[in-house]
């Protein structure tokens, strides 16, 4: 039996065992392919050529210039349904973003988001599978590899032409959520640029994803959050999206000590496999334990929600939810 499938297997088995009042289950990641490109690769010449471990005002007598999200202004919500695909390229496991070009993917989004957009403008999103987790520790013992440089180059480049939000998906294994981020400040100074946290994928030390369930806090949420605020506040960017995935009501512990902070958004997007009555079952439940000031997202899955539930839920469904979800993600 194939390690992958050993690892899928495990983890979705340990979600069903969890989940007495829902069915949904995890994706679980697919390793990072073979053949990447190296991680030595450098980004383009436009590139912040500043960067710091943390972000820091500037030193210049002016702020840096403002800049405007993808598709103009600097505040996300209301004007945006951002609607989107995740993915790793070569990784069809990971979602469908990672199969075929970009440029066809990308099209796909424009093409189904419209039917999403309930009256508002769309902003495509592109959700790369930044950190991927294992079932094997690896040399540093975190559970996790980071995509090369030339991976996120060549994703950033695409939504830059496509004039969409590139968010970096973290599964972090045993690493903290706070060091993960903080590696990809280079990128978090662009203004199309913010993160997507899977919790259920960090682990505590002596866990191992895939047996053990991951979970978060709200605190560890702020701390990500005020760490983006202050890129924010430095770079004098728009606001920055910082989304956490949920399956479960207990994958993130003590949710409203996730605070609000300048500049950033946050949305906790409702995740998990099955029916669309058992998605608006979880997503209702999830809901009733957010922040009020957290905005509501819901993902669903191409091929296992099919399998599982016999159809995908649709536009017209999800956006008769209350809270309405003002994210959707395609996996």
């Amino acid at each position: 039996m194939p390690s992958r499938y050993r690892f899928t297997v495990l983890a979705l088995a340990l979600v069903a065992a969890l989940s007495g009042c829902s069915s949904a289950n995890p994706s679980a990641p697919a390793s990072t392919p073979a053949g990447s490109a190296s991680s030595s690769a450098q980004p383009s010449a436009s590139t912040p050529a500043s960067i710091s471990p943390t972000p820091s005002p500037s030193t210049s007598s002016q702020p840096p210039a403002a800049s405007e999200l993808p598709r103009g202004g600097r505040e996300v919500f209301p004007t945006y349904r951002l609607f989107g695909y995740s993915g790793y390229p070569g990784a069809p496991g990971q979602g469908r973003l990672g199969i075929g070009s970009l440029d066809a993917r990308m099209a796909e989004i424009e093409k189904r988001g419209k039917s999403w957009t309930g009256g508002r403008k769309l902003l495509p999103v592109m959700e790369l599978i930044a950190v991927t987790v294992h079932a094997s520790p690896g040399k540093d013992g975190m559970y996790r590899t980071r995509a090369p440089e030339a991976v996120i180059k060549r994703w950033h480049d695409a939504a830059v032409k496509h004039k969409a939000m590139l968010l970096l998906n973290i599964q972090p294994g045993r690493a903290d959520f706070i060091d993960e981020v903080k590696h990809f400040e280079k990128w978090l100074k662009y203004p199309d640029v913010g993160v997507a946290l899977d919790p259920e994928w960090a682990v505590n030390k002596g866990q191992i994803p895939g047996r053990s369930f991951g979970s978060t806090t709200g605190a560890e949420l702020d701390q990500v959050s005020r760490y983006l605020s202050q890129v924010v506040e430095a770079n004098n960017l728009p606001e920055k999206v910082m989304l956490f995935h949920q399956l479960h009501v207990t994958i993130v512990k003590s949710p409203k000590a996730l605070k609000q902070h300048p500049g950033v958004v946050p949305i906790n997007s409702v995740d998990g496999i099955g029916s669309p009555a058992q998605k608006i079952a979880t997503y209702k439940g999830v809901m009733k334990t957010r922040p009020s000031y957290v905005h509501a997202g819901f993902k669903i899955f191409f091929k296992e929600d099919v399998a599982t539930g016999k159809r995908l839920i649709t536009a017209k469904d999800a956006l008769s939810l209350k809270p309405q979800p003002e994210y959707i993600l395609f996996e």
